[in-house]
């Protein structure tokens, strides 16, 4: 649910910020970027995001945190923040089990404050060559807030379901697509579908130039904000 964790996002691509490494250990990357994006006005941001993974033979833990400064319609946005935390188990060459959380606020998108926890299985539908496909089927709790007057507050439960394709046609150059679809369980009508696009171009060992695409359609958003929107971003990631 990026080469910056996109705060101005509602879902977040996770796929894109996993490290592929078969290094057992501590590995992680930080970076920046500049952004322009039109949700009911056009807005510039810049930001600047940390991600934390620890491997070990089974297991994969990953942290994920996101700063982000926006400025659109004559107005400043400064507090938007993201965390990310999950877990993941190898059961099988095939299978993986996803335990995640995540808190986050966005004051475009009139979020004040959502929390999600979920936890589903993760297929590995296939792992060799230049081509890696995921399939997660995930159910999550979500918390919502909204900026509103008076504040609106929601509870539901969601599945969480994603495609992911992983493409390294050459040593230098990553390319992640990933599609995200997480109707509310007790009514389907109610559903987000998300898809992102990521490049990540090597320039140095540890360093990287990054464009990222986001598209995200919301059925019934917060009051105010349209059903689709849409973020293009840029910049460099620095990896350890």
């Amino acid at each position: 649910m990026a080469a910056g964790i996109h705060a101005n996002a509602q879902i977040v691509n996770i796929e894109s910020s996993r490290i592929h490494t078969d290094t057992i250990g501590w590995s992680g990357s930080m970076g920046g970027n500049v952004s322009l994006a039109k949700n009911v006005d056009k807005v510039f941001s810049a930001g600047a995001f940390a991600h934390l993974q620890y491997k070990t033979g089974k297991n994969l833990y990953l942290f994920l945190g996101d700063y982000s400064f926006l400025k659109g319609a004559q107005k400043k946005y400064t507090d938007n923040t993201f965390f990310h935390l999950r877990y993941n188990r190898k059961i099988s060459s095939l299978l993986r089990w996803e335990i995640f959380t995540q808190l986050q606020t966005n004051k475009i998108t009139k979020i004040d404050n959502r929390f999600l926890a979920g936890m589903g299985p993760r297929f590995k539908l296939s792992g060799s060559g230049r081509l890696h496909v995921y399939l997660g089927v995930l159910a999550m709790y979500e918390y919502e807030r909204e900026l509103t007057e008076p504040p609106v507050s929601h509870r539901t439960v969601r599945n969480s379901s994603y495609l992911s394709f992983t493409l390294k046609p050459t040593p230098t150059l990553e390319i992640v697509s990933t599609t995200f679809y997480q109707p509310r369980l007790a009514h389907w009508g109610d559903f987000r579908i998300l898809n992102q696009e990521s490049a990540n171009l090597s320039i140095t060992q540890k360093l990287s130039a990054t464009v990222n695409w986001n598209y995200l359609y919301d059925q019934y958003p917060v009051e105010g904000i349209p059903r689709s929107n849409y973020t293009f971003s840029t910049g460099l990631k620095y990896a350890f």
